[in-house]
């Protein structure tokens, strides 16, 4: 694959690395003590569509040079949103990053949240909070969905199971089911993306532990599961199962529930729903920030080289090996940003131009930028937005459009 690096210089001072989220005032209270994690061989459910069937295109897109942003909800509407994504039918829900999950429908956000667990959770720190959300691919026959989050004891995160009530509407508040404690040892780089993959298994995201230059060495250790996406099955034990394909699966030194490692941050990552492939956005130490990819068929056991590599830089070694690792399809130095927002490719029927344009951004500039495939198993990269705000997010809807979430509370729709 070819590498594309980008040296934009476009700030006139070398930014460090930036952390996600301005932090709000709150008390830490002590919480309920953590496992370890636990898991049991199953076979693998059977593969479920993630999304409705898309309508096509009369053709396939082409590379964008600009694109625009339509507001849906300006601020003081929505509480630091962190997410958007659906449930398979025209609702919009966004995660707050203080613990409220809202709906979006018809253009408004609903008055009362889809849930609130704003007392289970800390968000007090840089990069916690309510994290990440996904909707089983049969929730609207098992109302089952999954929650990330970090917990009021100021140092573990946790994934767990939430079902919705009677009320389509309304979660069950009181059906909270634990899957898996994580022990972190700092407050930052927790990761944060819940997905379900094409395959029917949740993909969860985790980051390095946040000490710096993750001098532990977790993201390069596959005994801990720090600084990998983990690959689970929800539905083929409890509280969840290793799918008997993973690449560690068999490996009784590592953690059977990796897909991929050797990631510092990966705050934001998502299926191309045509493809399958997986694009990971992985944010950097002091010096870069990147674009993973992986092709749909993939076997996994991809090494994406932190704490090595950063970017395409060798980490604090004059020589490093290239053997064994997989580089970034896109990279860009701290003179264009400080920390990646990985987006979407579009698939949805309203901007068919759009097509094949996968979308991200920098949080700490407002940039948008798209790759679009080269023709040579490459990528090809350009700037296409310059925005006033803090982008947190990007989120997808059922039928493929695209949004922006600001940290203000902004949702904007992409369009040409």
């Amino acid at each position: 694959m070819k590498i594309i690096v980008a040296t934009l210089l476009t700030l006139s001072t070398l930014l460090g690395a930036c952390q996600l989220i301005a932090p709000p005032p709150a008390t830490p209270v002590p919480a309920t003590s953590s496992a370890a994690p636990t898991a049991t061989l199953t076979l693998p459910p059977t593969i479920l569509p993630t999304t409705t069937p898309l309508p096509q295109p009369a053709q396939g897109g082409t590379a964008v040079d600009s694109i625009n942003l339509t507001p849906l909800v300006r601020p003081g509407k929505l509480d630091h949103p962190l997410y958007l994504t659906h449930a398979g039918d025209d609702r919009l829900f966004v995660v707050g990053k203080r613990g409220k999950i809202y709906i979006m429908e018809d253009g408004q956000v609903l008055a009362e949240p889809f849930l609130d667990i704003s007392d289970k959770i800390n968000a007090h720190i840089n990069e916690q909070g309510l994290l990440g959300l996904a909707f089983h691919p049969q929730y609207k026959e098992n109302g089952r969905f999954f929650l990330y989050y970090t917990t009021l004891d100021n140092s573990d995160t946790i994934l767990v199971e939430y079902r919705v009530s009677d009320n389509p509407n309304i979660a069950d508040p009181n059906s909270e089911q634990v899957l898996l404690y994580v022990d972190q040892p700092d407050s930052v780089h927790n990761g944060g993306q819940l997905a379900f993959g094409p395959d029917g298994y949740l993909y969860f995201g985790l980051g390095d532990g946040g000490l710096l230059y993750d001098r532990t060495g977790n993201a390069q250790n596959t005994r801990n599961i720090l600084g990998s996406i983990l690959r689970l099955d929800v539905d083929g034990g409890q509280p969840y199962a290793i799918p008997p394909d993973n690449p560690l699966a068999n490996d009784p030194a590592a953690q059977p529930g990796i897909w991929v490692y050797g990631l510092r941050n990966p705050w934001r990552f998502s299926f191309d729903r045509l493809t399958g492939d997986l694009f990971i956005g992985d944010v950097g130490e002091f010096g870069w920030e990147e674009i993973n990819w992986q092709p749909a068929g993939s076997a996994g056991g991809e090494n994406y080289g932190w704490n090595v590599w950063e970017g395409t830089d060798c980490f604090e070694a004059e020589d490093c090996p290239e053997e064994g690792f997989v580089f970034p399809a896109y990279a860009y130095n701290h003179t264009a940003g400080c920390a990646i927002i990985g987006g979407y490719a579009y698939r949805g029927a309203q901007y068919p131009e759009l097509w094949d344009n996968y979308f991200f951004g920098d949080y700490c500039t407002g940039k948008i930028w798209r790759l679009f495939p080269d023709g040579a198993a490459g990528w090809e990269a350009a700037q296409v937005f310059q925005g006033d705000f803090l982008i947190t997010s990007f989120g997808e809807d059922a039928a493929g459009e695209l949004y922006v979430l600001t940290q203000h509370g902004d949702v904007w729709q992409i369009r040409p």
